[in-house]
């Protein structure tokens, strides 16, 4: 857990303890120039079954940095569509990154406090460490809210949301997002095309759920997508002029005709995390 709040800068201290236990501190959220959603707080999920790694990860946090001041008995509050890489598209991912990284060997894994370039010779490790995760589309800001608006919060979230079929959503674009004060630079797939309309419509649904709690609402021209990898500071300049040649590259390996989507994946339901508990928002049955 602690991995992931390094990437984004050093999270708040009680977004690992449950709401109905004894509150700790958490701080305000940044603020993103750009059309960047804040980052998750919890995105640590091992990809295998058993809740683990299959091999030993070693992390390093010498990158955390405390970005908000602490508040008593607040909790961080993330809606978010959980996204997973389906196992096909990996290996052609996996490739597209091991050549950015080791160009940009400032880039770490977006969930572990290390360098991407430390897997670049291990086609398997990559792959699961890396790729391997669940991955979140935010629907808001992550904010902090106080204990006695959780249930209001998720009741009315599951009220507004609860509406839902299966839809398509196609990830079809490399980019680079850099947040507010310049501190993290983020490798992300964007939403551009399939499913851009659905999720819109959901984040205008979280927030009207916000605006009613006084909670900040989400960007105005909001840009879905899921981080991929961080580094520190900005490294935007370096790092887009990296991924816009590999892009290049990997088009005329194919005779410059560009890839619709990078992958696709099904809408499968919307969640809710409050303090370390997850809340079920609404699922999508499989047909």
């Amino acid at each position: 857990m602690d991995a992931l709040r390094a990437s984004y800068g050093d999270t708040y201290s009680d977004s690992d303890s449950d709401p109905d236990s004894a509150p700790t501190h958490i701080p305000e959220p940044i603020q993103s120039a750009t059309p960047l959603p804040p980052p998750p707080l919890y995105l640590l999920q091992p990809p295998s079954s058993s809740g683990s790694f299959d091999f030993p990860v070693q992390t390093d946090h010498t990158n955390r940095t405390r970005n908000f001041p602490h508040i008593e008995g607040n909790y961080a509050l993330h809606v978010y569509i959980p996204v997973t890489i389906p196992v096909t598209p990996r290996k052609d991912l996996a490739l597209f990154l091991k050549r950015v990284a080791s160009a940009v060997r400032e880039l770490h894994v977006v969930d572990i406090d290390i360098p991407l370039s430390n897997y670049v010779k291990d086609e398997q490790k990559f792959e699961q460490i890396v790729l391997g995760r669940e991955f979140h589309v935010s629907l808001g800001r992550t904010v902090p809210i106080r204990v006695h608006q959780r249930d209001s919060v998720v009741a009315m979230l599951r009220q507004r949301l609860q509406s839902h079929r299966r839809y398509w959503i196609d990830f079809n674009k490399w980019e680079v997002f850099v947040n507010d004060d310049g501190t993290r630079t983020f490798l992300s797939i964007e939403v551009t095309t399939g499913g851009l309309a659905e999720i819109r419509k959901q984040i205008q649904s979280v927030n009207e759920v916000y605006k009613l709690h006084n909670l900040p609402e989400f960007y105005k021209d909001p840009r879905p997508h899921i981080s991929i990898a961080w580094a520190v500071g900005d490294v935007s300049s370096s790092l887009k002029r990296v991924v816009g040649e590999e892009m290049r590259r990997q088009n005329n390996a194919v005779g410059g005709l560009s890839q619709k989507r990078l992958f696709t994946s099904k809408f499968g339901g919307i969640s809710c995390k409050i303090g370390n508990k997850t809340y079920e928002i609404c699922k999508v049955q499989e047909e």
